[in-house]
């Protein structure tokens, strides 16, 4: 649907501060996996702080978190960059840097074409879907739904 883009959050508990050496290979990545995210087609958006970098640790009652919000074209771009090529490999070397997180962690909805969402309306969605389950305010990567609200089939 024209005029919407898809907005996503994730966050996942550390392993250690990322000034610890364990998590060198994670904070050596995030420079080029974010020049790669910026270069992959239906990317729109991505958070960054002030010193660009887009590493966003939030405190909350499981402790601190690695917390990454962007906004993308659709879900197969999303699902794209996510899941193929060099950050695919990250993905899946992510228990060096992370433990457990409680699940769900990622949150997807449907923003507005040029809506900026903050940390805090991300968290908001992730914490929507950890209460209600995937509805079209909050939803996962498995049971989507359209920017109009109808459910997603495959």
């Amino acid at each position: 649907m024209d005029g919407f883009e898809l907005a996503q959050v994730n966050v996942a508990r550390l392993r250690a501060p990322l000034d610890d050496p364990a998590m060198r290979g994670f904070v050596d990545a995030l420079e080029p996996v974010h020049r790669l995210a910026e270069a992959s087609t239906g990317f729109v958006w991505r958070l960054a702080t002030d010193g660009g970098h887009g590493v966003c640790v939030v405190d909350d009652a499981d402790g601190p978190a690695f917390c990454n919000v962007s906004v993308w074209r659709d879900h197969p771009t999303l699902h794209a960059f996510v899941y193929r090529g060099d950050h695919g490999r990250l993905v899946r070397a992510r228990a060096r840097w992370f433990v457990a997180t409680r699940q769900p962690s990622t949150a997807l909805w449907w923003v507005r074409a040029g809506t900026r969402p903050t940390v805090g309306d991300a968290l908001r969605r992730l914490q929507h879907l950890r209460d209600h389950g995937p509805e079209p305010r909050a939803f996962g990567v498995r049971r989507r739904f359209t920017p109009d609200g109808r459910p997603e089939h495959r």
